[in-house]
């Protein structure tokens, strides 16, 4: 059998394949561009790659033009971390010597011995994958415009408490339309405490703002037109300014999530277990998406729901050496997923009784708040597993059963 190992770089590539003896086979310098990957393809072919029986291959990476060419048909893609890599380096070199070249020796030999330990990249739909980039770029999205949020509103606090007292009963607070707009119409406090009803109002309206805007614009007036500390007023001028700057990349940030969301919101019910995800209590669109994200539609991808719930870091580990042992949780783990996790969790406890019941016997049994969190979301992906396997929805009655004591309460 033969095995084949690529150290990827962003301009070219190395390229080494080994038999089963571990014997170098041939070694190949491509670029990465369409010439650089025909020339794998060609080199692969002449070492007996063919579409029923191809060559296995090695990589550091589990994205990129050079990824979507090697998985094309049946292939098995290995996506090694780099850390990983660096140790099995160590096994053949004490010299701690390092070469791209070498690099892709070591990647060939770690399919020749340890492919077993390996797991492959999971053969997931086209659909799949393209939710899997919606969701996670939404994501990001959102972070990005939390993080720009909160960078705004510590500048604000240096110079203008007003407009953070003003938008401090809204939802999102500085990321709603409303708030952005006053602030691009009055920079400063000065200006803000001399904006006039009619201003308010119009600037209230061309955020989109429909009821109430009679008393809101009353009431942020009021904000505005109180006693508040003031920076000299050059130093006011300032800030205002880089406020404003701030303010044109907080705007392009929440508009990238508001179409990214609109882009999810259209791709994921078309998927076929968009069904399933969406039956269990707190998934909505948005937080199914990011779950099926993280764990594909290859159904062969976890050999039970074990395996699912230590990817997501819900299943605690147990570390025992000598007397001694401890059961912690997982450090290592998908983060994405275990993020979502959390707020399917937070959300399930309204949306479904029987999980609220779940999370108060855990604290009434001395978990804390996240250690009760974390136990609820790890019963429920493993029911999450089971009915994708079986195809059936979530049910209730059969997710968490009645207590006996529940049971004979509700007949007497």
């Amino acid at each position: 059998m033969i095995y084949c190992g690529i150290d990827w770089a962003e301009r070219t590539h190395d390229v080494a394949l080994v038999d089963d003896t571990g014997q170098l086979l041939a070694k190949r310098h491509i670029t990465d561009d369409a010439t650089g990957y025909k020339i794998l393809l060609e080199l692969l072919a002449e070492y007996g790659d063919t579409e029923e029986d191809p060559i296995p291959v090695a990589i550091e990476t589990s994205r990129g033009l050079l990824v979507a060419v090697l998985r094309t048909g049946t292939r098995k893609v290995f996506a090694i971390n780099p850390m990983a890599a660096a140790r099995y380096r160590d096994r053949h070199s004490v010299s701690r010597k390092k070469s791209d070249p070498g690099d892709a020796l070591v990647l060939a030999n770690i399919l020749r011995t340890d492919m077993h330990a390996h797991r492959p990249l999971p053969d997931d739909s086209d659909l799949g994958r393209a939710i899997t980039v919606l969701a996670r770029a939404q994501q990001d999205s959102l972070w990005n415009r939390q993080q720009l949020a909160n960078q705004l509103r510590s500048l604000l606090r240096e110079y203008y408490p007003a407009a953070l007292a003003a938008f401090t009963n809204w939802t999102n607070g500085l990321c709603r339309p409303e708030a952005r707009e006053l602030l691009k119409t009055a920079p400063t406090p000065a200006r803000a405490a001399r904006l006039t009803r009619t201003q308010i109002q119009a600037a209230l309206k061309r955020a989109g703002r429909q009821r109430g805007v009679e008393a809101e614009a009353e009431r942020l007036r009021e904000a505005f037109r109180a006693d508040w500390a003031h920076q000299p007023p050059l130093v006011e001028d300032a800030l205002g300014k880089q406020m404003l700057a701030l303010l044109i990349q907080l705007d392009a940030a929440c508009t990238a999530a508001d179409q990214l969301a609109e882009a999810v919101e259209d791709a994921f019910p078309q998927h076929p277990d968009a069904e399933i995800l969406l039956s269990f209590p707190g998934l909505g669109i948005q937080l199914a998406a990011r779950v099926l994200a993280e764990i594909g539609d290859d159904r062969t991808r976890f050999a039970d729901a074990r395996g699912l719930k230590a990817y997501a870091g819900s299943s605690p580990i147990t570390r025992a050496s000598g007397k001694k042992s401890a059961i912690t949780r997982r450090w290592v783990k998908n983060d994405r997923l275990n993020h979502a996790g959390y707020l399917w969790a937070f959300a399930s406890l309204r949306a479904s009784t029987g999980a609220n019941a779940h999370y108060r016997r855990r604290r009434e049994q001395g978990d804390w708040h996240a250690a009760g969190q974390r136990n609820l979301f790890n019963r429920m992906i493993g029911q999450l597993y089971h009915c994708l396997q079986h195809r059936r929805c979530f049910d209730e009655s059969l997710a968490f059963p009645a207590s006996p004591e529940a049971t004979e309460a509700a007949a007497a």
